[in-house]
């Protein structure tokens, strides 16, 4: 694996800290029933102050892309380079063990044979191995009139089904729209629309691309897809963390 990409243990420890406070059991109810679940107060307001500083300083960060020139949406995004701040990398690699688990038990239930590792570093050599050698972790910046397009974050052939954000911006405060929404196709049913509520710091945790639903006749899946609606004021800068590498 790229040495670049390894986070020191005692970062993923004190990020794990943090994350162990939450309720585990009711998160995981919650994306095994609505395919999200949203950890409060995540980041503190400090840490999202200084997180969103670091979208002008251009050593942090390997692309900048503009969502309005491939059709995304309107709007801006960087990938941060390897190394990721110490914050980042270290609830990367501290979320992932608790997501996998969920992960390891969707796709059973949906019958794909992909098993994910115990730990992210584990989880980035076989990314590595297929090729998909780029880090995905990404800083979003919205200004009056942006917005993201439903979409899929997959970026190759292995993806792992869930990541987070994390909104930086107080909504109402510093910025007014720019709701997170999530959609989910249903076979033969109308689509679903589930709306996020965020406070600055808040995480929400869901699916990437498919989850499994228990139907009548056995488990099935249903096809979801994120955006962000229209900002109506102000500035929103949110931390996406994407679990596997891109091409």
């Amino acid at each position: 694996m790229n040495a670049d990409a390894r986070v020191a243990p005692s970062l993923i420890e004190a990020a794990e800290t943090r994350i162990a406070a939450y309720d585990w059991p009711a998160l995981t109810a919650e994306l095994d029933g609505f395919g999200c679940a949203v950890m409060e107060k995540l980041l503190s307001p400090e840490e999202c102050r200084q997180l969103a500083g670091l979208y002008p300083q251009e050593q942090h960060f390997r692309s900048h892309i503009h969502m309005a020139r491939h059709g995304f949406g309107k709007g801006e995004y960087r990938y941060f380079r390897y190394p990721l701040p110490d914050l980042i990398g270290g609830l990367r690699g501290a979320l992932y063990p608790r997501l996998a688990e969920v992960a390891n038990r969707w796709n059973e239930r949906m019958a794909i044979p992909m098993r994910y590792p115990a730990t992210h570093a584990a989880f980035l050599d076989q990314c590595h191995a297929a090729g998909q050698v780029r880090p995905t972790p990404l800083l979003l910046q919205y200004v009056p009139g942006d917005f993201n397009c439903l979409h899929q974050d997959l970026y190759g052939d292995l993806a792992f089904p869930l990541q987070v954000a994390i909104l930086l911006s107080e909504p109402g405060e510093d910025f007014t729209g720019g709701e997170f929404a999530l959609t989910e196709q249903r076979p033969r049913m109308q689509s679903r629309v589930e709306v996020v509520p965020l406070r600055q710091g808040d995480a929400v945790a869901f699916a990437v691309h498919n989850r499994p639903v228990q139907g009548t006749k056995g488990n099935y899946r249903v096809n979801l897809r994120h955006g962000v609606s229209r900002l109506r004021s102000g500035m929103r800068h949110t931390v996406g963390i994407i679990f596997h590498d891109a091409r």
